[in-house]
């Protein structure tokens, strides 16, 4: 059975910084794309940030802007999240996505995988 399990959320104020740790199991995701999504109440789930196998990176940049980093550990199966300068506009629930399927990796139905969230609140 596959899984994705997100940790590392909380409750922080603006200005801090939070990693966000995606833990798999049940296969390897070392050669496929990864990527984070969050979901704000009453709003759809927005990309974030993928990570292909080779190392190579898409942000939102209208969201992130510049102050998110994705990255991988293939020997840990394990997909990161560091969230620096967070903003009362970041708070939602982040998801790992795993095993994008083609080229719309921004996009939600390109993954075959999810976790279940992890709560990020920033308050003001």
């Amino acid at each position: 059975q596959v899984q994705l399990v997100e940790s590392g959320g909380g409750l922080v104020q603006a200005g801090d910084s939070l990693r966000l740790s995606c833990a798999a199991s049940g296969r390897t995701f070392s050669r496929d794309t990864m990527g984070w999504f969050r979901q704000a109440p009453g709003k759809e789930r927005e990309f974030v940030a993928a990570m292909r196998w080779s190392g190579g990176t898409t942000y939102n940049l209208d969201s992130v802007k510049g102050r998110f980093t994705i990255s991988r550990d293939n020997a840990k199966n394990t997909v990161y999240l560091q969230m620096n300068s967070l903003e009362p506009e970041d708070t939602a629930v982040y998801f790992c996505a795993g095993r994008c399927s083609g080229y719309e990796c921004p996009k939600s139905f390109a993954y075959q995988y999810w976790g279940q969230g992890t709560q990020v609140t920033v308050s003001s």
